[in-house]
């Protein structure tokens, strides 16, 4: 049956993707890239492979473009679903069949991609073009986490995926609610305005619990960030076994009742729209969700929202952020065209092209470098969420695990999460479970 919620957020995408071919969108300036390449058109008549998750579509047209208008190279842009990217480009590696050249990797599987040799290690060609990429730009803790395996780099970053909490002024208004500043607040704001709307169709939150990684485990850690807990401890092992993340389990259960029916089937694409529409009162999402907050185009709030920090709970009272989702781009072991593949990288991650997607509607794409951050464009395009951000926010953000093992950990976390929220197993149970798995990877593993 269609849902014109969802259809909204397709047709909205329709009309970026129109936009794009018809040239709407901004351009890179030739200026910006290497105006050797832009000069003599060396790569006319190479083709790349792009492989890029669906949620950054809009930013794969726009590289393709404008790398193809710049170098001469024709780029094919392939898009998957977000927890796809990976297996389909350890496929394409192990089948020997080399199809892309470069991938739009999560970087918590940056350690089992290099170790399995689907990715190139580029540490040497970042030391070469340092002038060019600027790496003391980037924010130290994305830079990081995003490339570093085993003291070698593997790609470069390229959107700095955290989340801040959205709220719908004009519900909050109406029932003389305020933005919550802890998770207990947030619940009890969805439960107040779930009872009197849900009769409309509308609810105190829209809550991502789908059983995918990036999803569910997206929303785990927020509350787990919230309550001041971790995912490891300092000497790697599974920091699971702590009241805090069992409180934050907890939290997330109680939110359940008061959300967007249901949350385990509530994704990327369910969550927006129904925020975009006004059928939901909160919802913790990527911070670019201000930019389509703000786009009539596909927006009944514009000017009815605001957003604050992550709640926090229990005994911690500093919020902290997450690094939830966050990508990079790579050079695929199997490409034939890795010349060609680093220049297109390196424009996609540049300083300058940074800025001009983190103030494009549409392109998924939240901040990774401290010039991005702090420009003035982006203050301009973002003034609700900028500051929020500011002031070391990213730099001191949970990270979720990133050892070659990693996968597994999010795959037994993602497992007994989805258990708590269907009513199978309690917050202690499913907790207690994870940890055991995670304590078995680890030992297994380590």
């Amino acid at each position: 049956m269609s849902n014109p919620i969802i259809d909204q957020a397709y047709r909205r995408r329709t009309v970026l993707k129109t936009m794009l071919a018809s040239g709407a969108l901004p351009l890179l300036s030739s200026g910006v890239f290497s105006s050797a390449l832009a000069a003599d058109n060396r790569f006319a008549g190479r083709t790349l492979n792009l492989l890029i998750i669906q949620p950054h579509v809009v930013t794969g047209k726009k590289i393709a473009e404008d790398f193809e208008k710049l170098t001469g190279a024709k780029v094919n842009v392939t898009a998957v679903p977000y927890d796809q990217v990976s297996v389909k480009a350890t496929l394409d590696f192990q089948s020997g069949a080399g199809e892309f050249d470069v991938i739009d990797y999560f970087y918590t599987y940056k350690g089992q991609l290099a170790e399995d040799g689907v990715i190139e290690d580029v540490t040497d060609l970042i030391e070469k073009d340092k002038a060019e990429i600027q790496p003391d730009d980037f924010i130290q803790t994305i830079y990081d986490q995003y490339t570093l395996h085993d003291g070698r780099r593997y790609g470069l970053p390229y959107d700095g995926d955290s989340h801040l909490l959205f709220y719908n002024k004009e519900l909050f208004d109406r029932y003389g609610l305020k933005p919550p500043s802890t998770w207990d607040e947030y619940n009890e704001n969805a439960k107040v305005i779930t009872a009197a709307e849900s009769r409309n169709g509308i609810y105190g939150a829209a809550v991502l619990g789908a059983k995918i990684p990036v999803i569910i485990l997206s929303t785990y850690a927020n509350r787990l960030t919230g309550f001041g807990g971790n995912f490891l401890k300092a000497d790697g092992t599974s920091a699971l076994d702590s009241t805090e993340a069992v409180e934050a389990l907890k939290s997330l259960l109680a939110s359940a009742p008061h959300a967007l029916p249901t949350p385990l089937e509530t994704r990327f694409e369910e969550g927006l729209p129904a925020f975009l529409s006004g059928k939901a009162a909160q919802i913790d999402f990527w911070t670019d969700l201000g930019g389509y907050a703000q786009d009539p185009k596909g927006s009944k709030i514009v000017d009815k929202w605001g957003v604050t920090r992550i709640p926090v709970g229990g005994a911690n009272k500093t919020p902290r952020l997450a690094f939830n989702a966050g990508f990079g781009f790579a050079i695929t072991s199997g490409s034939k065209n890795k010349d060609v593949a680093w220049e297109l990288i390196k424009l996609a991650t540049s300083k300058d092209y940074h800025e001009q997607l983190l103030t494009l509607t549409g392109s998924g794409i939240d901040p990774d470098r401290h010039s991005g951050l702090n420009s003035e464009k982006f203050k301009a395009f973002q003034p609700l969420v900028q500051p929020l951000l500011a002031d070391g926010a990213l730099e001191n953000s949970l990270a979720w695990p990133t050892a070659v093992y990693a996968p597994k950990l999010e795959n037994a976390l993602t497992d007994e999460l989805a258990l708590a929220l269907a009513g199978t197993k309690n917050a202690e149970q499913a907790i207690a479970d994870a940890h055991k798995a995670w304590t078995n990877i680890i030992e297994a593993n380590g």
